[in-house]
């Protein structure tokens, strides 16, 4: 039973491309002023390649969650199949466990 765990490069990627984004969105609104022509068009062409950056990432986040929660779902399928009873009082304990600690409440 394959687990694939999330890489913290990956969600050190996503914070930096965020961080830049923010950072290139501040500049914007502080420049944007004092800015006309052809520095403002730099501008908003770094801008556009940061978002550029983060949807991109954001997209590949997005697959590399999905991927894992594809083989979440494959493993708890074999387990299923393989061991119908115990996942049976597993899911009947759990919601034993919930239950009670709804009623507390």
């Amino acid at each position: 039973m394959p687990r694939k765990a999330a890489t913290p490069s990956t969600k050190d990627a996503l914070l930096d491309e965020f961080q830049a984004l923010v950072s290139d969105t501040e500049k914007l609104l502080q420049h944007s002023a004092s800015l006309a022509g052809e520095q403002a068009e730099a501008l908003r062409d770094d801008i556009r390649d940061s978002l550029g950056r983060a949807r991109d990432t954001l997209h590949k986040a997005e697959s590399g969650l999905r991927e894992q929660g594809k083989v979440a779902v494959d493993a708890t399928e074999d387990y299923v199949h393989k061991h119908p009873w115990q996942a049976l009082g597993l899911s009947a304990a759990i919601g034993l466990v919930l239950g009670l600690l709804i009623s507390r409440r």
